[in-house]
């Protein structure tokens, strides 16, 4: 459980720890945080330094998409239905929302 107060900082920037490895989320868009219609499609960066990690990710966010756009699942215990643990984290702060990776193979 996280709490409120640190799932919505001054500055969008947050360091993560998942799955034992640290890394930082950040947006480039100060207004994300101060202005409710900036929170419907947004971008967001993710830097772990992880020697396996050439680039930042560029990650958009949709907070107002609907999971039954999503392309159907094999099951719940399938490897199609399970997410990586940095979507289930900005899901943390943005419940429902669909992570997009834009090309990159998801990690985390």
């Amino acid at each position: 459980q996280v709490s409120p107060a640190l799932r919505s900082p001054r500055v969008p920037v947050w360091l993560c720890s998942l799955s034992g490895r640290h890394g930082v989320l950040f947006g480039t868009d100060c207004r994300l945080l101060s202005d409710w219609k900036s929170e419907r499609i947004f971008h967001l960066y993710f830097c772990s330094g992880q020697q396996q990690q050439t680039r930042t990710a560029h990650l958009t966010v949709d907070t107002h998409s609907h999971h039954w756009e999503e392309a159907p699942r094999e099951g719940p215990g399938s490897p199609g239905h399970r997410r990586p643990a940095l979507e289930m984290a900005i899901r943390t702060r943005w419940a429902g929302a669909t992570v997009s990776w834009n090309g990159t193979d998801p990690f985390f």
